[in-house]
């Protein structure tokens, strides 16, 4: 019987996708020896190029099943990663805390009674009167916002971590072939996944990463996956209010479900992943910034200095994300709705196993 090494020395892996689920997944697998072919026609405008990278796990309220064990997984993975990846890029890091903010007071009591209830030194209450929310409530012209922090969550840049995972593929000799695949079969004990060009790409393993489209490649009969499109999207305003300095205000928060990150002195960034589209609406500006009853005037007159949305996947009719080994050696890794960046290296360390029982 062949070693376990042997194997993995010997197995060829492709990943169809190079969002950021597939290029995790590429980063474990080639750290664990194997061979790795990542196929993807459009890698430059897959959704986890229009992602914000917040992290949002420690701060998720249902603390119990199988969508918490993977952010608790990850939570303890990511700082591992980060110091790993600091060998091709020494500024990526993790921004830290992640601010939770609302305007309701129900569900404010709800927060409160959740950090209450899990007694985690890392997690707190933003009482009205702590300098937080008083530059909040200052700068949004408001008396109502209030919330919790987390000091285990936080965010990592999308792009630099994109652009950090290519260089370590590149380094590693990780095959990256642009193409588009139409099909894929077994035969004789191997996969072949067919491109548009009829090109056939020979493998052991083949892992679907490529969100919607990874259900137009399996047998609907066999495996009823169903995925909704769902829409990410964000904007960049720039404000020309000498009075606010958006520096006043955290890194990184949310209010009332729109993600909010503050750039510079003068520009932010909010988005949100919401819609069950495939195509950003013409009023983004008015989506994006009503987020309370009244918008603050440097808002109202702020102006889009840039824009971006991808699509991404939801499961209709089962929980997110989707895993799942459909076949011999063949694994389905999508619908992940908002949580790729979070939960990346959780499925990537389960991917890993879930080849390793196959080959062994």
């Amino acid at each position: 019987m062949k070693s376990l090494k042997e194997n993995f020395q010997k197995a060829n892996i492709v990943i169809i996708g190079a969002g950021i689920i597939g290029k995790f997944n590429a980063l474990e697998l080639s750290e664990l020896g194997f061979q790795v072919t990542i196929i993807d026609p459009t890698q430059l405008k897959n959704s986890s190029n229009a992602a914000l990278g917040l992290l949002m796990g420690n701060m998720y309220q249902k603390r119990r099943g199988r969508s918490w064990n993977l952010r608790k997984q990850s939570i303890e993975l990511w700082p591992q990663w980060i110091k790993f990846l600091q060998k091709f890029n020494y500024e990526l890091n993790i921004e830290k805390p992640l601010i939770q903010l609302t305007t309701n007071e129900e569900k404010f009591k709800k927060l409160e009674k959740f950090v209450f209830e899990n007694n985690d030194p890392t997690l707190l209450i933003l009482e009205r009167d702590s300098i937080l929310i008083k530059n909040i409530n200052k700068a949004f012209q408001t008396k109502n916002i209030k919330g919790i922090i987390s000091f285990k969550d936080g965010r990592i840049n999308a792009l630099s971590l994109l652009q950090t995972l290519d260089k370590y593929l590149k380094h590693k000799k990780v095959n990256y072939l642009q193409g588009e695949i139409i099909k894929i079969r077994k035969s004789n004990n191997q996969w072949i996944s067919t491109t548009r060009n009829n090109e056939n790409i020979k493998s052991d393993m083949v892992i679907l990463c490529n969100s919607l489209k990874a259900i137009d490649l399996i047998d609907s009969r066999s495996h009823n996956i169903k995925l909704k499109p769902v829409l990410g999207q964000a904007i960049e305003i720039e404000i020309n209010d000498a009075e606010v300095d958006l520096l006043s205000l955290p890194k990184q928060f949310n209010i009332n479900g729109k993600n909010i990150i503050s750039k510079s002195k003068n520009k932010l960034i909010i988005g949100s992943t919401d819609e069950y589209s495939t195509k950003p609406e013409k009023n983004t500006f008015e989506k994006l910034t009503n987020f309370l009853d009244k918008k603050p005037n440097w808002l109202e007159k702020g102006k889009i200095s840039k824009k971006w949305y991808g699509i991404r996947s939801r499961p209709d009719g089962e929980p997110s994300p989707i895993m799942k080994n459909l076949e011999d050696g063949l694994i389905i890794c999508t619908g992940f709705y908002k949580n790729g960046f979070l939960l990346a290296p959780a499925c990537s360390k389960w991917v890993a196993n879930e080849i390793k029982n196959y080959l062994y």
